[in-house]
């Protein structure tokens, strides 16, 4: 079972069928009940009609025998006194039920105005209200029953009248209306419903079925796709997108924007690695060349070189590392950092570095914000001439940390180029000057994570600007 409605299509195609069977039996069933009131309805109001006629002729002094409504053309029709005695009935009338005598003949002794009946001022225990000699009652009360009138039995709608004779005193008049239409209508409605609801359902069925296969054909394409790209683990590959405008293509613009944004991450993580090896593999390579010219000749060892190229494998080491927990989406704490005195803590114990600074917190990494100014700084100092100038501010909600130096600048298609990882300048070709390419990469990370930017810019002294913007605590 769960296998065979395993598919968005089967599920749909059976929620579908089922909410139209509810509601088509619902509907079927109210279609009924209205059809068979109505019809009912209809025959209480011809019952009603045929006892008020007969009830006019009472009033006006007619005698049971020349009663028009005893011929029983439109139904059964009784008449009872005031003890529920049955004093005119229609001919033919054999058997009945439904009404407050089952008897089909008067009795013989039953006279106008015998057995204290026919004072006409009597008072009918069941009489809905007091009536005047000749008054026929304004209510009439309904039952349903049956009768047998010359042989054929059948269901009717009995409608009860009450008139005051005068001179036979209070009676009631049962007239009856056939319910075989009624049944009949009813009978047929029902058929058509059992004949047309499944039909219905089979076409409503095939229906979703067809438009939800044709919906999700779609679904269906850039589902084998994405199988295929990764079988094949080409991420240059996009799934097909409908030219619909809607969910489904939104999915499958989706789909390929995220393949896209996956691609760019791959081919920068490969790239970061190649550049990584490349730039590991010649500190790496010349200390172990000095290892091996100190292995054969004491003599010629380089102690200070081969103590530079560890402290640059040591350096490039901890930057890779950092890169790598900031790629990991590695988040900066909450704490609170004075830029002022990190600033003053970068600057310490550096030549020709100049701090203006103004009491300014912010939230994050103390350690990472340390980093970034110790980048900065190293970057500025650098490419400076003589001077590198530090100014910590308030900027509206913002905390603004600019280093400039007095050098030659950064030429303005190189100042977004600049924040990208192993890129150096022309000016920084050199790797015993200009690094492994990494500082400002780091920087610009950093200060993304925590929620600022670093930009760069020409400074006052027509060098480099670099400016820390970072919200304020």
């Amino acid at each position: 079972m769960r296998r065979l409605f395993g598919s968005v299509r089967a599920r749909a195609t059976l929620g579908a069928t089922l909410v139209v069977a509810v509601a088509l039996v619902a509907a079927g069933a109210a279609v009924l009940l209205s059809l068979r009131s109505n019809l009912i309805g209809e025959a209480g109001t011809q019952a009603e009609r045929s006892a008020r006629a007969v009830a006019s002729e009472l009033a006006a002094g007619t005698p049971y025998d020349k009663l028009s409504g005893l011929d029983g053309d439109d139904g059964p029709v009784q008449v009872l006194d005031e003890q529920k005695r049955l004093v005119a009935a229609s001919e033919d009338l054999e058997r009945i039920s439904g009404t407050d005598s089952d008897r089909v003949k008067p009795r013989p002794a039953a006279t106008p105005s015998g057995d204290g009946d026919g004072d006409g001022d009597h008072d009918s225990d069941d009489a809905g209200e007091a009536l005047e000699p000749g008054e026929i009652s304004g209510e009439s009360l309904f039952s349903n029953g049956s009768a047998t009138i010359d042989g054929e039995a059948q269901d009717y709608r009995f409608a009860a009248v009450e008139v005051e004779t005068h001179d036979r005193g209070h009676l009631k008049v049962y007239a009856g209306s056939p319910l075989a239409a009624e049944h009949g209508a009813v009978r047929t409605a029902l058929t058509v419903m059992l004949i047309g609801f499944p039909l219905l359902l089979g076409v409503v069925a095939a229906v979703t079925w067809l438009v939800t296969r044709r919906a999700l054909r779609p679904v269906e394409g850039i589902r084998r796709e994405m199988a295929a790209i990764t079988q094949s683990e080409d991420l240059a590959r996009r799934v097909p997108e409908p030219d619909t405008h809607d969910e489904i293509a939104r999915l499958a613009s989706t789909t390929n924007e995220t393949l896209a944004a996956l691609e760019t991450s791959v081919e920068r993580q490969r790239r970061f690695v190649a550049d990584a090896s490349h730039e590991l593999r010649s500190p790496i390579a010349s200390l172990r060349t000095q290892l091996e010219v100190a292995a054969a000749h004491p003599e010629l060892l380089d102690l200070d070189g081969a103590v530079e190229d560890t402290v640059r494998l040591q350096r490039l080491a901890a930057d890779l590392l950092l890169l790598a927990r900031l790629d990991a989406g590695e988040r900066p704490n909450d704490a609170r950092v004075d830029l002022a005195g990190l600033a003053r803590e970068a600057a310490e114990g550096r030549t020709g570095v100049t701090v203006n600074a103004e009491p300014v917190e912010v939230a994050g990494s103390r350690g990472q914000l340390g980093r970034v100014l110790a980048n900065l700084l190293d970057n500025a100092q650098r490419h400076a001439r003589s001077a590198v100038t530090v100014n910590v501010r308030r900027e509206g909600d913002r905390a603004v940390v600019g280093v400039a130096d007095d050098g030659d600048g950064v030429p303005d298609g190189d100042r977004e180029r600049i924040f990208e990882r192993f890129v150096r300048l022309d000016a920084a070709r050199s790797r015993d000057d200009g690094g492994a390419g990494l500082g400002l990469a780091i920087a610009r990370d950093v200060a993304v994570r925590h929620g600022g930017t670093l930009t760069a810019g020409r400074g006052p002294a027509g060098g480099a600007l670099f400016e820390l913007r970072l919200p304020l605590v």
